[in-house]
């Protein structure tokens, strides 16, 4: 009974804030609703009936859902909103790391003018090093973000991708001027400072662009990807391998815990997640290393465990709180889902995958970091169809030559940047031997984005397939659960 109210609360929420996320739903029907259910809940509980319980119970989150959403769905500031399209001059601070592009920089400050507070988003050249926290003067035209079509002719809502963060305007090539330093948190300018030193030893130890790949699979670092490094990931099918999630942070954690698989078991677990906390700073403490820092863990300690129904729980809880913090993470929040999506193949896809490779040998643990790694790839496949809309016909060979490698790569990148803040010259073998696999993998990647039939575009890949195909993946993992959970209740009913 307590799994079901669980899963009631949880499933309930978050298609509240899903269906808040595309409609828009009269505010005084949320509340009627959220009464209503909440005195069924009441009276359902006296009375002792039980899916009549449950059924409240979900109506009452699903409306709580709603009303959340609602809650963070505010309207522009008026101020801002009466200077669209117009000159105006702000002062404010830089209230997140710098985004290098390969042109240019952009800066998320968050400015105040008569009473109102905004986050503008401000691109700028190269001529300054801008740091979190730093207070600026700054001037241009005021413009409110539009959405765009990408090269594969689908849509980006870069409005509401923008909006999930609080930020509502942009200014591009801003005048802009530094008027001090050190004005934000202590803490995030530190861990920030140690993800810009962490890549800086990278970058020293290997040369580019295999530093920029490096940066890529353990930071997510895809800003300075030139665009035509970007499209032979996009082309290959593994720009996946590139993305802040909690797989590839799983990856590193799981290799530690092979490198001291002769200890104890919970020193194992231990380490592991001792590495996703580093990884966790690495990053700067964003919230998106932070959602894929509680993916891994997760995914570290079921496997570990194998205890998959526990952590099933968790990773659902986990999720749940997250989309409480932030409804948008929901639908707009790319890292998020690619995040939930392939930490639930990690924990449960891959021990079916493991059958699949008998021919790879059990040394180091290669024959699990094989499973988990391709498992992963075909759980977001379906998502990165629907949402990148480029379907890759060498993405099969591409994975199958490049995947087996990108975990010990990993490690090597990690161990390279962290022995690197100790003493440059520990990490030059280091970062040899990692220059070595990046510059095979670049090249593979490379040869076969060079094919003219490498990858076709798929710019209106259905919705409703990719709902189809992942609740025959549902189906698949948990339909014998699922079934055998209503068999049990409808037995007790009788």
């Amino acid at each position: 009974m307590k799994d079901r109210i669980f899963y009631s609360i949880c499933f309930g929420f978050t298609l509240g804030v899903l269906l808040r996320s595309f409609f828009i739903v009269n505010f005084n029907l949320v509340i009627f609703t959220l009464i209503i259910s909440f005195l069924s809940i009441l009276f359902l509980y006296l009375s002792k009936t039980k899916w009549s319980l449950i059924i409240s119970v979900f109506i009452f989150t699903l409306a709580l859902g709603i009303y959340r959403f609602h809650m963070v769905d505010v309207e522009p500031p008026l101020f801002f909103e009466s200077r669209v399209d117009e000159k105006v001059n702000l002062t404010g601070e830089i209230v997140d790391e710098p985004d290098i592009r390969e042109f240019n920089q952009k800066l998320i400050i968050k400015t105040e003018a008569e009473g109102d507070v905004t986050k503008v988003l401000v691109t700028v050249g190269f001529g300054e090093d801008y740091k979190y926290g730093d207070e600026v003067k700054f001037s241009g035209k005021l413009q409110k973000p539009e959405n765009f079509i990408t090269d594969t002719g689908k849509e980006f809502d870069y409005i509401n991708y923008l909006k999930k963060d609080g930020i509502f305007y942009s200014i591009n090539y801003s005048n802009i001027e530094i008027i001090s330093h050190g004005n934000g948190n202590k803490v995030k300018s530190a861990l920030f400072y140690m993800k810009e030193k962490f890549l800086g030893k990278i970058d020293f130890a290997i040369s580019s662009p295999e530093d920029l790949l490096m940066g890529g699979l353990i930071l997510g670092e895809r800003a300075s990807f030139s665009q035509e490094l970007r499209q032979q990931f996009i082309d290959t099918g593994t720009i996946h391998i590139v993305a802040l999630s909690g797989y590839n942070v799983t990856i590193i954690a799981e290799w530690i815990m092979k490198l001291f698989a002769f200890l104890p078991l919970n020193a194992g677990i231990g380490l592991g997640i001792i590495t996703i906390l580093l990884f966790v700073m690495m990053a700067g403490g964003q919230s998106t290393a932070l959602r894929a820092g509680i993916m891994a863990v997760l995914a570290l300690v079921a496997r570990a465990t194998d205890r998959t129904y526990d952590v099933a729980r968790a990773l659902i809880l986990a999720g749940v709180l997250m989309i409480i913090f932030n409804p948008y993470v929901l639908v707009y929040d790319v890292s998020f889902q690619l995040s939930f999506i392939a930490t639930v193949a990690v924990i449960y896809l891959s021990p079916r995958m493991e059958k699949y490779f008998m021919w790879v040998t059990e040394r180091f643990g290669l024959r699990d970091i094989a499973s988990v790694t391709f498992a992963a790839y075909i759980f977001v496949l379906p998502f990165i169809l629907y949402k990148m809309g480029n379907l890759s016909l060498v993405a099969l060979p591409a994975n199958i030559l490049v995947l087996p490698f990108i975990p010990f790569t990993m490690m090597l990148g990690f161990l390279t940047g962290l022995v690197g803040l100790i003493w440059y010259g520990f990490s030059v073998p280091l970062g040899f031997l990692s220059y070595l696999l990046l510059s095979y993998e670049l090249k593979v990647i490379a040869f076969l984005a060079g094919f003219p039939f490498a990858s076709l575009s798929v710019p209106n890949f259905p919705l409703l397939l990719t709902l189809i195909i992942y609740a025959y993946f549902v189906y698949t993992l948990f339909g014998q659960s699922i079934k055998s959970l209503f068999t049990r209740d409808f037995t007790e009913s009788l």
